[in-house]
């Protein structure tokens, strides 16, 4: 305290002029109304600047939150949309074509691999979360592959870019279907082998999932036709699509579960058993 007197003491001459200079500055403010402007101007400029600032950063720190929201809203938008499609397409279903309700679930991939000829992927979601094995893995962009194994908390996921997948797809602008698979080289192109001869194709057509089967609805994006050529006895297009997801660079994704496969895939074994 003694140490405080002293001080003001020792400066008293600088603290009065303080003092009355401040006194003057706002009076001078509050009696004229364009200076009063000018200050409550640049006030609210320092202050705004400082917000935005401050606002800018928490902005930053919360990106994870708000893309874990936007996955989970655009899981929502996705199963309104193909819920959609589907009541539009009821009277008209492809006889080879497995029409039904889609469930889309977002998750986040926590390992990817795309160096090796069976890479795998890992989801941080598992059988907690009703995720099961041959669930379709999608990104807003294109497939990503089809659930192997789960735990609790996690599962695994074998790529499209693994030499042991097989996915059933087709050219978006006809009905002529393949099959996907890949031969273990660039992790930007896989293949799709047994198109017939027949069917017109260019280079940058569209490729799309098919919906033969009750892992993807028909009409997921995977790429465009990047080159073709007949195979050796040509009777089909061996062709090289070019994936519009960038397989190194995954992170967010979507988990398809086809909620009739339990009752189709019954009724086929029957079938098959006869």
């Amino acid at each position: 305290m003694q140490q405080i007197l002293n001080f003001i003491i020792r400066n008293k001459n600088f603290l009065l002029y303080l003092l009355l200079f401040s006194l003057s500055v706002f009076f001078t403010i509050q009696t004229h109304s364009y200076h009063k402007s000018k200050f409550i101007h640049s006030a609210n400029f320092l202050s705004g600047g400082i917000y935005t600032r401050i606002n800018n950063i928490n902005q930053y720190f919360d990106l994870k939150t708000q893309n874990e929201n936007l996955s989970e809203e655009n899981a929502r938008l996705r199963n309104k949309l193909e819920n959609y499609q589907l009541s539009l397409e009821q009277n008209y279903i492809d006889s080879t074509t497995f029409n039904g309700s889609y469930l889309f679930r977002p998750v986040r991939v926590i390992k990817n691999s795309y160096s090796a000829t069976t890479n795998i992927l890992a989801i941080d979601k598992g059988s907690k979360d009703s995720i099961q094995q041959d669930f379709g893995l999608i990104t807003p962009k294109g497939i990503l592959g089809i659930v192997d194994q789960t735990s609790n908390n996690y599962a695994t996921v074998i790529s499209i870019l693994n030499t042991k997948s097989r996915i059933s797809a087709q050219l978006k602008k006809t009905n002529h279907f393949g099959t996907l698979s890949w031969d273990g080289h660039s992790p930007s192109t896989v293949q799709l082998i047994d198109i017939p001869k027949i069917a017109p194709i260019k280079v940058g057509d569209t490729i799309v999932t098919s919906g033969r089967s009750v892992i993807f609805p028909k009409g997921i994006l995977i790429g465009t036709i990047e080159s073709f050529k007949l195979d050796a006895a040509e009777n089909n297009f061996e062709i090289n699509v070019s994936l519009f997801n960038d397989m190194t660079n995954i992170e967010h994704a979507y988990i398809i579960e086809h909620i009739d496969a339990p009752e189709i895939n019954n009724l086929l074994n029957l079938s098959n058993e006869q």
